[in-house]
């Protein structure tokens, strides 16, 4: 497990590091309402090439990123809203899983039994208004 303690200034240096020690190109990202959940992925897209595209598929559930050159870099998902996991599965929920790309997941646990055996668990935790904790831990 690695924990990491960070400011929202240090948000790109931090996105970085957590790039290079993943174990898995799929993220779930564990955290209360408010916690930076969606402010991460945005750094974490604008490290591998997206830009400022990021921002949170609440309502449409999903987003896909591409690099500033047009190739695909991701997929984020966020789950807040889902009723099932059913209703994941119709989305085509392991389609995405079985693609080599990006796959940012909010809210991983509306969905626990469809979540593929080898992704990374980003917990968040706020710290104070402005520091937020990280714990990244490979799945079980």
């Amino acid at each position: 497990m690695q924990k990491i303690i960070y400011t929202v200034k240090e948000l790109d240096m931090v996105s970085k590091e957590i790039l290079g020690n993943v174990s898995s190109r799929i993220l779930c990202f564990n955290g209360e309402m408010g916690a930076g959940k969606t402010t991460l992925i945005k750094a974490l897209v604008r490290s591998l090439g997206g830009g400022d595209q990021a921002n949170s598929p609440t309502f449409g559930i999903v987003n896909e990123y591409q690099t500033q050159k047009g190739e695909l870099l991701g997929y984020h998902f966020d789950f807040y809203r889902l009723e099932s996991e059913g209703e994941a599965l119709d989305l085509g929920l392991e389609d995405y899983f079985s693609q080599d790309t990006w796959v940012f997941i909010e809210w991983p646990e509306k969905i626990g039994s469809q979540l593929p055996q080898n992704y990374t668990r980003i917990s968040l935790e706020i710290v104070d208004p402005v520091t937020r904790k990280i714990e990244i831990t490979k799945a079980d």
